[in-house]
């Protein structure tokens, strides 16, 4: 089952996107849908307003998330790549509302930075109220996957040893186009202007959806529509010699298989 929240003539709602239709689920946007009970029920009989499938316009996923908590450093490609040791915790940090656009969205370059990189990511998105969450607790709050690209400027990132200055410029992070229930992620990959840049399997993550939720439930309170953001591999263009960095009408195609795919072109700040 594949949720999302739309845009609209008035406004945006929550919808359920079936083969050529999408229908609304009472709800304007998939964060409000997802904190009532019995959501999945809801959402499977949902017999709403109709919208013709492809002719969406995807808002992002969760828009007004409480929480959107990133992981640094968990695929062991990615690790060795950045020439660091694998971790025994995960390393978080942290993104604001702001930073989100849409699956089809332009990507905005942050004003100042002359080094924007790529991260795919697989998306995790909380359907369910956690807290000291035990590891069957965790598995059970996860509504499902998404797709997220952690565009970064790791000029600004690097200025210290805190990463979220580099992480959370406005309208630089795609998430979506929806959430899908009840299925295993595939392999993710990564195109800029369409030369394949990464490529992994989620296998290769250091810890789990579930381990971070857990992990993440021990420190604060998840709620639904809250999102995580996993990590990226190996394949980023800082890492490069030389280094790659995204410009102006750059396009970056982000796909986990059996999720779904994005695709977002690279604009100026205004």
């Amino acid at each position: 089952m594949k949720l999302a929240t739309i845009r609209t003539g008035s406004g945006t709602a929550a919808v359920r996107v079936d083969d050529d239709v999408a229908v609304e689920l009472g709800a304007t946007d998939l964060g409000e849908f997802l904190a009532r009970p019995g959501w999945r029920v809801d959402a499977e009989q949902a017999d709403g307003p109709r919208h013709e499938a492809s002719k969406l316009d995807y808002a992002p996923l969760v828009p007004r998330p409480e929480k959107v908590v990133c992981v640094g450093l968990n695929y062991r490609n990615h690790i060795l790549e950045m020439g660091r040791e694998l971790p025994e915790h995960p390393t978080l940090f942290a993104k604001f509302a702001r930073a989100l656009v849409g699956a089809f969205d332009p990507v905005v370059l942050p004003a100042g930075s002359s080094a924007v990189d790529w991260e795919a990511e697989l998306g995790v998105v909380v359907g369910a109220e956690v807290r000291h969450a035990s590891p069957d607790e965790a598995a059970a709050a996860i509504a499902g996957y998404t797709v997220v690209n952690d565009v970064t400027a790791r000029d600004f990132q690097f200025r210290t040893v805190e990463w979220l200055q580099g992480k959370t410029f406005e309208r630089s992070t795609p998430v979506g186009p929806w959430l899908v229930t009840g299925t295993e992620p595939g392999e993710l990959s990564c195109e800029v202007d369409g030369e394949l840049v990464q490529q992994a399997d989620p296998g290769d993550l250091v810890f789990t959806p579930a381990d971070l939720v857990a992990y993440i439930s021990a420190i604060v309170t998840l709620v639904p529509g809250d999102i995580i953001a996993t990590g990226t591999p190996g394949g980023v263009g800082h890492a490069r010699k030389p280094p790659r960095y995204l410009a102006e009408g750059s396009t970056l195609k982000t796909r986990i298989a059996g999720i779904g795919e994005q695709r977002n072109t690279l604009v100026k700040e205004n």
